[in-house]
C-alpha cells in the first residue's frame, strides 16, 4: 500500500515538473546541473542538452548571492524561498527577463541540503510595459517641471489637481496652496463653466482664456492652450497650459517703436537731404557762372570760397542721402558688365589732382588672376574705392597711398575679389578702431578735428560692401604708419569671355555655316516680337516668330528650328508647355535649345526654368548683349556636340 502511494507520488511529480508551463530547474548543492524541464528549454529558446552546457549558477544567483554557501544561509524554514528577477540572453540574441524562486529542498530526517529549486517565468512583456510606463512618467515630469510655460491639472468638477514650478511663478500660489482649490481662482468662473459644459469644444474656449489672476490681484496676460486629460478612453479632466505674454508684448510694442521710428528718422533724412541739395546745386552752378565773367581777385577769392564751401556742404548733404537710403531700405544692386581695371584706373585718375597737391605717390597693382570683364554693380564699387581712396589722401600728410586687388577665392561663374587700400597716414588709435564703421563716429574730437565730414562715409561702405555680398575691416600698416582698409565683394563673370588676340573657333564655325542656324522667336506681344527680331538682325542673324505655344508646336513641326526665344506667360499654351513637347518630338539629337523669356527677374528664377527643361534664361527687358551671350553659348554647344560626334 506504501509503496503504491510512493509510486503515485513520483508519477504525480514527473507529470508536473514535465508539463508544468513555467521553466524548472534542479542544481546541485555544489552548483551542477541535475536537470531542467521542457519548459525551462522553451523559454531560454535552448535544446535540453544546450542549456545544460550553460553555468547552472546562472538560473540560481542573484546579484547579492553568488555562492552556495550564501544561498543556503539565505533560505530557511522562516525564508523558503528566495525571489528575484533577472536578465538572461535567449539563444537568439536578444534578453529576456526572468522571475525566479529558488527553494532549498532537505533531507526529511536530518535537514541535511539536498538540491536546489528554481522556478522560472518569462516576464518580458510586463518588465517592456513597465518600463515604457517608467520612462513615459519621467518624460512627463521632466517636461511638466522644466516647461517655460505653466501647467495646472484640473478635473472634471474644476479643482485643481497639480501644477508645475512655472505654475507657482506665474499665479503667486505654492502648488499645495493651490491643490484642491477650483481653478475658476485663476481663469474666471464664467470660462470655467463653457470648459466643462461642452468639454468636446474646449479649443472654442481657451481663445477666451487671455489672463490668469494673480495671488495678489492683478491679471498676468497669457497664451492659453487647453488639453483633455484622457485615461482609459475617458476625458477624466484637463492641462491648462499658459505662456506669460508679458515680457513678449512689451518687446514687440518695443521694436514696432523702434521701427517706425528708424524709419521716419530715414524718411525725414531722405526727404530733408533731397531738399536742401537742390537749391545747393543751384548755389555752385551759379558760382560757376560768375566765375566766368571779368571779376576782379578779392570777388573771385571771395566766389572761390563760396563754391568750396557749397560744395563741401553738398558732400555732407550727399552722405546723408546715400546712408538714409542704406537705412531705409530703398538702395537695390544695378548690375552690369564692365572692366574692372578701367574702372580702377577711371577712379584713380579722379583721386590724383588731390594726391599731387600734397606730393603723395599713388600706385596700382592688379594679380594676373583677376578677371577684368566681371559682372556687378560698378557705381556701388567706385563708390566704395573713392571713399576709402579720399579718406587715404585725406588722412596721409606725406608719402604714399596704394590700391591692391587680388582673387581670393573663385566659385562657379563668380569670384569673391578682394581690394585693399593702403595709406602711410597717420593711422588710427587702436581703441578706436572697434568704432570706425559705426555710423556717425570719427576718430578725432568734433572739437579739434582738423578735416571735414559727416563720419558716414565708412558706415556707408560698410553697407554697400554687404550689399555686394563681401565684408570690409581695418588693420594698421604692417609696415610703417598708416591704415590699410579691406573689402571684398562677389562679382560673376560674364557668361562668355574671350581674350583679346585669342582666335575664336566659335566664330570660325559660323563663318563656315554662314550663320545658317534657325531661329525662333515666341512672342505674344507684337513689341516684345519686334524688339527681339530687330535685335537678332543687329547681330546678323534672321529669324521668325509665332504669338503663343501652340503656334510655336507647329511651326516646329514644320521647320526644325535650332534656337528658339520662348516668352514663358502666353494665351492657348505657355511658354514651359510648348516648350516640353517641341523637345519629346525631336530626335535626340536635334533637339533644339530653348532660351526662357520672361518678365520674372526674382533671384533663382534663372535656376527654377534651368531646372524645368529649358536651356538658358533671359529676363524682360531683353538687351542686346543678353542676347548676344545666349547665342554664344548656344554656337559654343553646337560646336562642341559637333567635335564630339566627329571624335566619336
Amino acid at each position: 500500500m506504501s509503496e503504491a502511494n510512493i509510486f503515485g507520488h513520483q508519477a504525480l511529480f514527473e507529470h508536473v515538473y514535465k508539463s508544468a508551463p513555467i521553466g524548472i530547474a534542479l542544481v546541485t548543492i555544489e552548483g551542477n546541473w541535475i536537470s531542467v524541464n521542457p519548459a525551462a528549454c522553451k523559454m531560454f529558446g535552448f535544446t535540453e542538452k544546450e542549456l545544460l552546457q550553460q553555468p547552472a549558477t546562472d538560473y540560481i544567483y542573484s546579484d547579492n548571492v553568488d555562492s552556495p554557501e550564501k544561498l543556503v544561509q539565505s533560505l530557511s524554514e522562516k525564508v523558503p524561498t528566495v525571489a528575484l528577477e533577472k536578465q538572461f540572453m535567449h539563444k537568439d540574441g536578444r534578453r529576456i527577463w526572468a522571475s525566479v524562486h529558488v527553494s532549498l529542498v532537505r533531507d526529511e530526517k536530518d535537514k541535511t541540503p539536498l538540491f536546489f529549486i528554481s522556478q522560472m517565468v518569462d516576464i518580458t512583456d510586463s518588465k517592456v510595459a513597465e518600463q515604457k510606463l517608467q520612462e513615459s512618467i519621467e518624460r512627463y515630469t521632466s517636461l511638466k517641471k522644466y516647461n517655460h510655460d505653466a501647467i495646472i491639472s484640473f478635473n472634471l468638477q474644476g479643482e485643481i489637481m497639480n501644477g508645475n514650478q512655472m505654475a507657482e511663478q506665474l499665479t503667486g500660489y505654492t502648488i499645495p496652496e493651490l491643490a484642491g482649490k477650483r481653478i475658476s481662482l485663476l481663469m474666471g468662473e464664467h470660462n470655467l463653466r463653457r470648459v466643462l459644459s461642452d468639454s468636446a469644444h474646449y479649443a472654442s474656449v481657451e481663445k477666451s482664456i487671455n489672463g490668469i489672476r494673480h495671488k495678489d490681484g492683478h491679471m498676468v496676460e497669457v497664451l492659453a492652450t487647453l488639453a483633455p486629460i484622457v485615461i482609459h478612453n475617458k476625458n477624466v479632466g484637463f492641462y491648462i497650459i499658459a505662456k506669460d505674454m508679458t515680457e513678449q508684448k512689451k518687446l514687440i510694442i518695443e521694436k514696432e517703436a523702434a521701427e517706425k521710428t528708424n524709419k521716419a528718422k530715414s524718411e525725414f533724412l531722405a526727404m530733408m537731404s533731397h531738399e536742401i541739395r537742390t537749391p545747393m546745386n543751384g548755389v555752385i552752378g551759379m558760382t560757376d557762372l560768375i566765375l566766368d565773367t571779368d571779376l576782379d581777385e578779392e570777388q573771385r577769392e571771395y566766389v572761390q570760397i563760396i563754391k568750396k564751401s557749397g560744395t563741401t556742404l553738398l558732400n555732407i548733404i550727399n552722405d546723408i542721402l546715400d546712408f538714409s537710403k542704406i537705412e531705409s531700405g530703398r538702395t537695390e544692386l544695378s548690375e552690369e558688365t564692365f572692366s574692372l581695371r578701367n574702372t580702377l584706373s577711371e577712379t584713380m585718375n579722379l583721386m590724383l589732382p588731390k594726391a599731387l597737391e600734397k606730393n603723395i605717390e599713388v600706385t596700382t597693382s592688379v594679380a594676373p588672376d583677376v578677371q577684368d570683364q566681371v559682372y556687378g554693380d560698378m557705381t556701388k564699387l567706385r563708390q566704395v574705392l573713392m571713399n576709402l581712396l579720399s579718406n587715404a589722401v585725406k588722412f596721409t600728410p606725406n608719402g604714399s597711398v596704394s590700391v591692391s586687388v587680388t582673387c581670393i577665392q573663385t566659385l562657379q561663374g563668380s569670384g569673391l575679389i578682394q581690394f585693399s587700400v593702403t595709406d602711410t597716414g597717420i593711422g588710427v588709435p587702436s581703441e578706436k578702431v572697434a568704432q570706425l564703421f559705426e555710423p556717425f563716429y570719427q576718430v578725432d574730437h568734433y572739437m579739434t578735428r582738423q578735416v571735414e565730414g559727416t563720419g558716414l562715409g565708412l558706415a556707408i561702405c560698410k553697407k554697400l560692401v554687404e550689399l555686394m555680398g563681401g565684408e570690409i575691416w581695418y588693420e594698421p600698416n604692417p609696415k610703417q604708419t598708416g591704415s590699410v582698409f579691406t573689402f571684398t565683394v562677389q562679382l560673376k563673370y560674364p557668361l562668355v569671355a574671350v581674350n583679346e588676340g585669342e582666335e575664336n573657333p566659335v566664330q570660325e564655325l559660323d563663318d563656315a555655316e554662314g550663320n545658317a542656324f534657325k531661329i525662333l522667336i515666341v512672342e505674344d506681344n507684337e513689341v516684345n516680337q519686334l524688339v527681339l527680331k530687330r535685335i537678332i538682325e543687329k547681330l546678323g542673324y534672321s529669324s521668325e516668330t509665332v504669338p503663343n505655344g501652340l503656334e510655336a508646336v507647329e511651326a516646329y513641326k514644320r521647320y526644325p528650328y535650332d534656337l528658339i526665344f520662348m516668352d514663358i506667360q502666353m494665351p492657348f499654351m505657355d511658354g514651359m508647355e510648348a516648350a516640353r513637347i517641341i523637345k519629346q518630338s525631336a530626335p535626340a539629337d536635334k533637339r533644339p535649345y530653348v532660351v526662357a523669356v520672361t518678365a520674372h527677374a526674382i533671384k533663382g528664377d534663372r535656376e527654377k526654368y534651368l531646372a524645368m527643361g529649358m536651356d538658358e534664361y533671359v529676363s524682360k527687358p531683353v538687351s542686346m548683349q543678353a542676347v548676344s551671350e545666349v547665342i554664344d553659348i548656344f554656337r559654343n554647344t553646337r560646336m562642341n556636340s559637333s567635335t564630339d560626334g566627329s571624335t566619336a
